[in-house]
């Protein structure tokens, strides 16, 4: 295949496509807005599934770096009550099919599998048009501009890509999380940490959940998830840390103290994570020459598959190209007729089947219910 291929947005999706071509022998360059690979933190804890995730990876060739960096034993997971009483305690017995990594060593990992200079950074894309003949302009804020005949959009939910092929736009989903950290936590937040475990809490209830993630050097990296319109977070003020964290915890009174205090205690500001999608099966017509991967083809409210879908689609991307290579609208609609369903399918963790249980409701159901999305979120119904 002689055409290079243009990226825009070097997340784990774009980069899993770019390392798949190369592993091909496929030319590619990948545009990011970011100045450098150091200048955000990436993220907290992502599972890497067995069914999509690992076999990114495996297409990518980097089966042997992601194992050296899973996080042993932190598939464990606990469900307790809001007033501490533990519904579920899952050991992680090594079975599971989802070990835990943390996001930025796994993008270290995609990135230092690739030659010096295939991420251009400090390149943020502003808008994009056709030129005819399948090919595509992308200009960047600082003027410059590119011209492709082959362009994917692996920009993320505001993607600069997605209007060549389609009108869609993010709606707020109805729910954000508000992040907290709480350092050196065996020794500092004992009792938070001991309610947490080894690997991940939950802690459920109707509107408002607490989820939480044992991550490495002995963090504790809280999502506190609350359905409330845009409305009311913004009546908040984020500037005022102090302030903010006891209007987030009013929500949680009543709550065991272990639980608060992994929202009273952040040694970090409480940071706002609007939940954004797409219209649930979103798809468009093909256009000669485009194309979209991840959060700019899918995006959906958490559930625990974004990342693993992001990374499958670059990889089977990779694939189909690497697989028609006189023809590329051929690979192209090979790989959004795969994707469109399998994204479509993809299944949700958004805590649907345990909203709506009380505090009070400790029946069995309830607790078939638990077990059940437990199953589900580590894997062992498949």
């Amino acid at each position: 295949m002689h055409t290079p291929v243009t990226i825009i947005g070097a997340g784990l999706g774009g980069l899993t496509l770019a390392r798949v071509l190369h592993v091909h022998g496929i030319a590619v360059t990948v545009y990011e807005a970011e100045p450098s690979p150091s200048a955000r933190m990436q993220g907290g804890m992502l599972d890497i599934h067995d069914y999509n995730g690992q076999l990114a990876l495996k297409a990518a060739g980097l089966m042997d770096e992601f194992h050296a960096i899973v996080l042993e034993g932190r598939q464990a997971m606990r469900v307790l009550d809001p007033d501490g009483t533990v519904l579920l305690d899952r050991a992680d017995d090594g079975t599971g099919g989802r070990p835990e990594v943390q996001r930025g060593e796994l993008r270290q990992i995609l990135l230092d599998s690739l030659p010096a200079g295939t991420v251009r950074w400090g390149h943020k894309a502003a808008g994009t048009r056709p030129v005819g003949g399948g090919r595509h302009e992308v200009t960047f804020a600082d003027g410059g501009t590119v011209v492709t005949s082959l362009l994917v959009g692996a920009d993320g939910a505001w993607s600069r890509v997605r209007p060549l092929l389609t009108p869609a736009a993010p709606e707020y989903a109805g729910t954000s999380f508000v992040e907290t950290y709480l350092f050196d936590a065996d020794t500092r937040h004992p009792a938070a940490a001991k309610a947490v475990g080894g690997g991940m809490l939950i802690a459920p209830a109707p509107g408002r959940d607490i989820f939480a993630h044992r991550e490495s050097g002995d963090t504790l990296h809280t999502y506190v998830a609350l359905a409330r319109p845009q409305e009311w977070f913004a009546a908040i003020d984020f500037t005022d840390p102090a302030a903010a964290t006891a209007r987030i915890a009013r929500e949680f009174d009543g709550w065991a103290p272990e639980l608060t205090a992994l929202i009273t205690d952040g040694d970090t500001g409480p940071v706002l994570r609007p939940h954004y999608t797409l219209p649930t099966g979103h798809r468009w017509d093909r256009v000669p020459g485009v194309t979209l991967i991840g959060d700019a083809a899918h995006l959906a409210a958490p559930n625990g598959e974004g990342a693993n879908l992001a990374m499958l689609d670059g990889a089977e991307l990779g694939r189909a190209l690497a697989a028609h290579p006189g023809d590329i609208e051929a690979a192209l609609t090979e790989y959004e007729q795969d994707m469109f369903p399998r994204s479509s399918e993809a299944a949700a963790f958004e805590g649907a089947e345990i909203h709506g249980i009380g505090p009070d409701d400790t029946t069995d159901h309830t607790l078939q219910a638990l077990h059940a999305l437990v199953d589900r979120v580590t894997g062992k119904d498949r």
